[in-house]
Parts: C-alpha cells; sequence; structure tokens
C-alpha cells in the first residue's frame, strides 16, 4: 500500500452546489431538523447535507431536484452542470441542445474525459459521432439528483473515460399513487415542448411510470429546426425485505439542422455571409440562384460548381435515433450485507449529413469532389462524376451492453465493497458522397449516384474493471477512512476502410497522375491493462457541523478519439497508427466543509497531474466549404491546481424573506510539454485552451408570498485561450451573463388539477453579445459559436 502512502497533498477541496430551486409537488421536502441535522430552509433550497456533500471524502456536489425544476424546461444534461463550482460549461442556445455545440472543462479535463452513469448505467464516451452523450437520455422533470464527484469518482463507479470527475444522473422513483402529471412550455423561436408523466401508482408489489416529451424549435441563429421525442419508463417492483428490482427504459428521437462555427472576422464583420450577415447573427443560408454575386458557375457546365452553395442549411443535419434499456437487482441478504447488479442494453442508430463542394478538375491540384470521383474511377471503384454539391453522408450505428455487479459487507467498524464490471461497445461508421438530383443543395438526394467513398470501418471496444473499497470508521465515527483500487484492462478493435489511401491512392503514369488501387481494409489493435489504480480518502469531523477532508486518487482512460486516432491513413504507406499511450492522472484534493444554521459553505483546493493528454485538432476540410475535420494527437503532461468554493446563506434577520448562493473557482491549468515533431509546437507552459482561471456566480433567491418565488443569478467566465499556443490575440474576453425566473403557484388548485405552477425563464436578460463556445486550434486563431440572445420562456404544470 506504499503507493497509497506516497500520495502528495495537495490543494484544498473542491466544493458543493448551493443548488437554489424548485420544489415539486412529487418531491417530499426534506424535514428541517432531519436527524439532528442543521438545515438552512427554503423553497428553492436543497437539503444542505446533499448540496456540500456531507460525510463524503472527496468533494462530491450536487444539482438537486429542486434546482433542476426551476431550470427552463428541457436543459440539457450537460447545461444542468453550470450550476455547480468548478465547471466551465459552454452551449449552444439556451437549452443546449445542439448537440456539437458542447463544452465542458472542470480542472485539467473536458468532457471526453469525464465519467457519466445514469442509475446506475455507465454512458461511454460522450462523443456526438457514436458514442452516448448522456443528455439524450435523461430529462430534469424525471431526475432526482445530479450528483458529481469533480477530482475523485469512487472506485466502484463504472467508466473507461474518466480521469477522476464522474457525474451520476439518479431518476426519480416511481410514486406510490396514481397520477397524471404534463407540463406545457412556449418560448422564443418558436419554442414549444410538451412533457406528460403518467404513473399506476402501487399495484401489488409495482409501481411504474412512462413519461414523453415532444419539443420543436426554431434554431436562434439562421434557418432550420431541432426536433426532439423522448421517451422513459421505470417499473420498479418490491421484493420483499430490503430487496428491488428496476426496469428503466429510455429511447431518444432527435433531429436538427446544424449552425456553423464561425471566424472572428466573421463574428467582427470583416466577412459576411451572402445574405449580409455576420457577427452572432452569422449563420448558413437558405438555398439561393447562382445568380447571385458571387454564386456563378466556376466549372463548365456544372450549374452548381461554385463552393458558396456548402454554406446552405439544407445539407447540415444531424439524425439520432437511440434506445437504452436497463435492468437492476438489489438483494438484501443480512443486516449490512447487499448485493446489486445492473445489467444493460442501447441500441445506437443515425447519421449526419453535410455538403460538398464540385472542386477543381485539374489533375494534381487539392483533391475535392471531382478529383476524388476521378482517382476512384481509374482505381476502378463504382463512382459516377458529381453534379454540383454533393450531399455527404456520415453513418453511426451500434450497440453497447454490459454488466455491473457489486457486494456490499459490513462488519464490524469495517463497510468492504468489492465489484465487477464488464461492457462491449460496438461501432460502425460509413462516409461517402452521392450526387443530389440535379447537383442543387435542396434536391433529393440520389442514393444511386456514388461520387466517391471515404471510411467504412467497425470498432470494438471490450471493457473489464474490478474493484476493492474498505471504509473504516474510528473514533465514534468521527474519523472515516477510505482505502480502494481499481483494476482496468481495455481492448480496441478497428477493422475496415480508415481513410482515402485504403480506397486508392495516385501514381504519375506517362507524365499523367491517375487514380490506382489503395491499401484496402486494414485492421489496427490495442490493449491496455493497470490493475493498480488506488484511491485513498478521509474525513475528521470536529463536530456535528464541520468537517474536513482529502482524497487522492490515479486513474487511466482509453485514449479519447481512438477511432479518430486509428482512422489516419499514413502518407506513402499501408502501416498502421502506433498504439497510443492512455490517457492517466493523478487528483488530490483538501477541504472543509460546514453546516451553520444560517450558512452552509464548502472551500476546496485542488492539484492535478495528467499524462499523455490526447487533444483534439480541428480544422476545415479542403474543398469542403464549412465542413470540418478532427485529428487527436498526444500533447503531453498537463497539471492543474486550484481553489473552488461554494456556499448559501439565509440570514435570519430578513426572516425568511431571501437567501443568496455564491461559487467561486479559481483554476490555473497548463500544458507542461512541447509537441516535437518537424514544426515544434511550443506548448510548455501555456494555458489550455477554453480553460478559465476564474468561473464566478451566483444569485438571490425571494420569497415573498407563499405563492411566489423569484430567482436572479449571474455567472461570470474569465478570459480563455483559443489556441495552443496562447497566440497574442487568440484569447476570449471575459463576460458575465444572467438569468432569473419567476415562480407562481407552488400548490394552487382548481377542480381534480393540483400543484399548478406557472413559471418564467429568462436566459441573458441584458442580451450581452459575446463569442462563447471555442473550438480550440493549435495557432492562430480559434473557431467559435457565439452566446445565444435574450430568451423567454413560459412554462405550465399541474397533477391530476
Amino acid at each position: 500500500m506504499q503507493k497509497f502512502l506516497s500520495v502528495r497533498r495537495a490543494a484544498l477541496l473542491l466544493s458543493c452546489c448551493a443548488a437554489t430551486l424548485s420544489s415539486h409537488a412529487w418531491a417530499q421536502e426534506p424535514d428541517a431538523e432531519d436527524a439532528g441535522t442543521i438545515t438552512v430552509t427554503g423553497r428553492r433550497i436543497s437539503q444542505s447535507a446533499e448540496a456540500i456533500g456531507e460525510d463524503k471524502v472527496s468533494n462530491v456536489v450536487a444539482v438537486t431536484r429542486e434546482a433542476l425544476l426551476s431550470a427552463p424546461s428541457g436543459i440539457s444534461g450537460l447545461k444542468m452542470l453550470e450550476q455547480l463550482p468548478g465547471f466551465n460549461v459552454q452551449t449552444d442556445g439556451a437549452l443546449g441542445l445542439y448537440e456539437f455545440g458542447n463544452s465542458v472543462q472542470t480542472r485539467a479535463f473536458n468532457l471526453d474525459q469525464i465519467g457519466f452513469v445514469v442509475d446506475g448505467i455507465p454512458t461511454g464516451r460522450s462523443d456526438a459521432f457514436g458514442g452516448s452523450p448522456v443528455f439524450r437520455y435523461v430529462d430534469n422533470e424525471n431526475l432526482g439528483v445530479v450528483e458529481a464527484a469533480i477530482g475523485a469518482g469512487d472506485v466502484g463507479l463504472p467508466s473507461y473515460s474518466t480521469l477522476g470527475p464522474v457525474v451520476q444522473y439518479n431518476s426519480i422513483a416511481p410514486q406510490d399513487e396514481m397520477g397524471l402529471f404534463v407540463s406545457q412550455s412556449f418560448g422564443d423561436f418558436d419554442m414549444k415542448r410538451t412533457f406528460i408523466r403518467a404513473s399506476t401508482g402501487r399495484v401489488g408489489p409495482f409501481k411504474a411510470y412512462v413519461s414523453r416529451t415532444k419539443l420543436d424549435s426554431d434554431l436562434w441563429r439562421g434557418p432550420g429546426s431541432v426536433d426532439r421525442e423522448h421517451w422513459e419508463g421505470q417499473i420498479h417492483a418490491d421484493l420483499g425485505g430490503d430487496s428491488w428490482a428496476r426496469f428503466k427504459f429510455v429511447s431518444n428521437d432527435f433531429f436538427d439542422y446544424d449552425s456553423p462555427t464561425i471566424t472572428r472576422g466573421q463574428y467582427n464583420c470583416v466577412t459576411r455571409n451572402a445574405l449580409g450577415q455576420c457577427g452572432r447573427d452569422y449563420a448558413y443560408i437558405e438555398n439561393v440562384p447562382n445568380t447571385t454575386t458571387g454564386f456563378a458557375p466556376t466549372a463548365p457546365g456544372i450549374y452548381y460548381s461554385n463552393s458558396a452553395y456548402t454554406a446552405v442549411y439544407n445539407l447540415a443535419i444531424n439524425v439520432r435515433k437511440d434506445k437504452l434499456y436497463g435492468a437492476t437487482f438489489h438483494a438484501g441478504i443480512d443486516d449490512g450485507v447487499w448485493a446489486e447488479s445492473t445489467l444493460y442494453y442501447e441500441d445506437k442508430d443515425g447519421y449526419g449529413v453535410s455538403p460538398d463542394a464540385y472542386g477543381s478538375t485539374t489533375r494534381g491540384a487539392t483533391p475535392g469532389s471531382y478529383l476524388r470521383y476521378l482517382y476512384q474511377s481509374e482505381a476502378g471503384l463504382p463512382v459516377v462524376a458529381p453534379k454540383g454539391v454533393q450531399y455527404g453522408l456520415s453513418g453511426v450505428g451500434g450497440d453497447r451492453y454490459g454488466i455491473t455487479g457489486k457486494l456490499h459487507w459490513e462488519i464490524g467498524s469495517n463497510a468492504l465493497e468489492a465489484g465487477v464490471w464488464a461492457e462491449t461497445d460496438k461501432y460502425h461508421r460509413t462516409q461517402a458522397r452521392y450526387n443530389t438530383v440535379d447537383g442543387a443543395p435542396d434536391s433529393a438526394p440520389n442514393l444511386n449516384e456514388l461520387v466517391y467513398l471515404r471510411r467504412d470501418y467497425r470498432s470494438k471496444r471490450d471493457i473489464l474493471q474490478v474493484f476493492v473499497k474498505d471504509t473504516l470508521k474510528l473514533m465514534d465515527e468521527r474519523l472515516i477512512l477510505d482505502l480502494g483500487f481499481k483494476g482496468l484492462t481495455m481492448d480496441y478493435v478497428q477493422r475496415g476502410y480508415r481513410d482515402f489511401d485504403d480506397y486508392y491512392r495516385t501514381r504519375t503514369i506517362a507524365g499523367v497522375l491517375r487514380g490506382i488501387p489503395g491499401w484496402g481494409p486494414q485492421a489496427n489493435t490495442a490493449h491496455y491493462t493497470d490493475m493498480f489504480l488506488p484511491m485513498a480518502g478521509l474525513l475528521y469531523k470536529f463536530d456535528g457541523r464541520t468537517q474536513v477532508f482529502a482524497s487522492y486518487a490515479e486513474n487511466m482512460a482509453l485514449p479519447k478519439g481512438m477511432d479518430d486516432i486509428y482512422s489516419v491513413t499514413r502518407p506513402g504507406t499501408s502501416a498502421l497508427v502506433p498504439q497510443p499511450a492512455p490517457e492517466r492522472s493523478k487528483n488530490m484534493e483538501l477541504g472543509i466543509r460546514t453546516n451553520q444554521g444560517q450558512l452552509y459553505a464548502s472551500l476546496a483546493a485542488f492539484y492535478t497531474k495528467f499524462e499523455n493528454r490526447i487533444q483534439s485538432i480541428t480544422s476545415f476540410v479542403p474543398g469542403g466549404g464549412a465542413s470540418t475535420e478532427t485529428f487527436f494527437q498526444n500533447v503531453g503532461r498537463v497539471r492543474s491546481y486550484g481553489v473552488e468554493f461554494a456556499g448559501t446563506y439565509k440570514p435570519s434577520f430578513l426572516d425568511g424573506l431571501a437567501y443568496g448562493n455564491l461559487n467561486v473557482t479559481y483554476n490555473n491549468a497548463k500544458f507542461k510539454d512541447n509537441i516535437i515533431g518537424s514544426t515544434v509546437i511550443p506548448l510548455a507552459g501555456k494555458f489550455l485552451p477554453d480553460s478559465a482561471k476564474w468561473i464566478v456566480s451566483g444569485g438571490v433567491t425571494v420569497e415573498p408570498a407563499s405563492w411566489l418565488v423569484a430567482n436572479f443569478s449571474g455567472k461570470y467566465t474569465s478570459k480563455r485561450w483559443s489556441t495552443f499556443v496562447n497566440t497574442p490575440g487568440s484569447s476570449v474576453p471575459g463576460y458575465t451573463v444572467f438569468s432569473a425566473y419567476v415562480d407562481i403557484g407552488d400548490g394552487l388548485s382548481f377542480g381534480p388539477v393540483k400543484g399548478i405552477k406557472a413559471r418564467l425563464n429568462v436566459d441573458n436578460i441584458f442580451d450581452k453579445d459575446t463569442l462563447s463556445f471555442i473550438s480550440a486550434q493549435p495557432s492562430g486563431d480559434g473557431f467559435f459559436r457565439p452566446l445565444s440572445p435574450r430568451t423567454f420562456q413560459f412554462t405550465i404544470s399541474g397533477e391530476i
């Protein structure tokens, strides 16, 4: 156990989520004197013990049900996290529904290095192509709590992508009474959302609910829409004693049009689109005739050969259809002894569409659609000549299944836990270009006319994780020690056509560059094992109000972007990409939390060491208009340190009229190594892109009457860099955005309808116009998404 003891103390703890917000008629209010715990009470304040992670040996914070039900209806599972200290969340739109417009940073980690678990089911990787982003599998009305361990997640939590942080989304249990809950929302950009949940109540040993959400909205920027139909179902069975079973089902059908990332010049109106739009209004356009200036054909006889036609919205869409099934069995074996197991299956299907330009007809030029077609035709592939703009179809699909198991056994002052998790994740990716009927971007695709092929591969991840943990309580349970470790084995294989060179190559024959057959389908494999990844934690209770804690954890993760890493062909050879090193981290935190009569708060410091960070690098596809490609590269070591504070204060002199909350995060995250290659990329000492040094958020909630609650809150995000090398002039200035809500009703009844509430949410009250989302680049400048404008939403709900 020397590895445990050699841990370096570091940094102070993280803190808590001071979730301020709304109580639902189906969520029982905690007793203010429950078990003698001192709490700050209020209709928009969660139980303080939960808010500051009381009795946890590591920093655990939460978004409570009260907060979830006061947020705008339909916010994504990622946008929920912006209420937590330590999380830098940037999304596209007030609800954060655009799947390619989400970024999350916490300490040294981004979205792909955070683990997510829904009702005990790990969601795997978070990338929108082929992954299982958590926002596809949750609705805020069905959630009881969102709990985040920011730096040192429990060794028993299943995840092969986490380097420390793990976020758990736990659903509400079905209610004991039969009922129907309905919520209807309306908002800007023609947003309409209907949520219905029907509950059976208790029927013998069973109780269940099923819910349906239908959301339709226009994009806030440019033409197009977002459409989401979401189903959830849960059955809970009482098996007698302490034993129970839970069965759940989620179906998510999602369709949206893309909106483009933009350059700083487009945002600053140095350049405009064909309609003259710039700034935060810069967007794709609807189809325009080529008589418009700048749209004249560039190839003889090809009406839509101008690359300007790739800036239209018709061929920029995303479609996802995902289903998740889970079954959890909990067996109460004896006093202090129980076992629990979860089986799950996920079916993933979908596709994306992007336009591709006609390109050059000159052999040897940068390959565009025409040259790809020409060379693949000469190599013997069944392709036809492009007619203009192409329909670029990228297929994503596969399935994922696994099982978790855990045994808990209390012996005297010890609580022992041991468990196992096994998962197989299979993925199929295709990428090709097809003609539209007449080459126009608004014409129907002709899937019988293949213009060129790019990718067709299958990958598989086989995961095995085991863990052992001992929780020891000493000194009348004032001192708690957690010692544990996990072992992780990960196997990866990819087979098929990786990229263009597997389909065709070029060679000069008789002085002419011609296409010849490519390398053909290839196979890549990777294997990673570490059977001792330790975690240690300590908690000491000074009294019933104040406690200190410290934790240390080591983690290993499958390199993010494995499919993209291995779907790259090396110039001039069929050689495979070498196996990348696994990402590794060491997380240390130290903190204090207190729960006083008018205040609960948490102060924490952290220190993180991160090795073999895999960083995505995004660039535009030559000849692809606004289409981009992402490549992944090992950028070496990263270290991050900082302090996080969270607290809620309800002064007694206001007699319950108002209370406030405050979260403050300082995070200093820098690269430690340069990237050595044909050109050195000087990263050492540079700040991580998109990582804010300071994040400050807080709000005031007032309860002037039993039927009225109002909240005003703000969040400041400091300057962030858009390049890895922190190029002068590539920073995004800090900004502050404000939001508010008013909740009216809180228990009003009308005939058979009870629990009637009306809520008005306003996002970006002062209509702040700034860049928010960053797509970072190695140097030069990044690409961006602007902050969405002021947005109103009105929701009315009730139950029968």
